[in-house]
């Protein structure tokens, strides 16, 4: 098992940035791929971006990339999503999640899920 908390979502006007956090616990964190999901009101879950185990490599949704940024800190079992230039359409629930896969964009790829942390992004 491995436990995830988010925390760092809130309110924010439109061109502003906020920094998700995720903190894991359980098994051996370098073990998985790690990525963040969004799901805005009435639409389903979607791939936001993923990071290796290593941390080297990073993959994005089309339309975060230049704004967003993926990192990991495997001394400290932590996952962030730094979010810059946010717009209102960025507005959702996100989710942390961790995958046996060293890289992965669908959900039926994640094992394991953090509870999720509301974005609101204001015009």
């Amino acid at each position: 098992q491995v436990q995830m908390v988010e925390s760092g979502g809130g309110l924010v006007q439109a061109g502003g940035s906020l920094r998700l956090s995720c903190a894991a616990s359980g098994r051996t964190f370098t073990n998985y791929g790690m990525g963040w999901f969004r799901q805005a009101p009435g639409k389903e879950r979607e791939f936001v971006a993923a990071i290796t185990r290593s941390g080297r490599t990073t993959d994005y949704l089309d339309s975060v990339k230049g704004r967003f940024t993926i990192s990991r800190d495997n001394a400290k079992n932590t996952v962030s999503l730094q979010m810059n230039s946010l717009k209102p359409e960025d507005t959702a629930v996100y989710y942390c999640a961790a995958s046996p896969y060293s890289s992965a964009r669908r959900e039926t790829q994640y094992e394991y899920w953090g509870q999720g942390t509301l974005v609101t992004v204001s015009s």
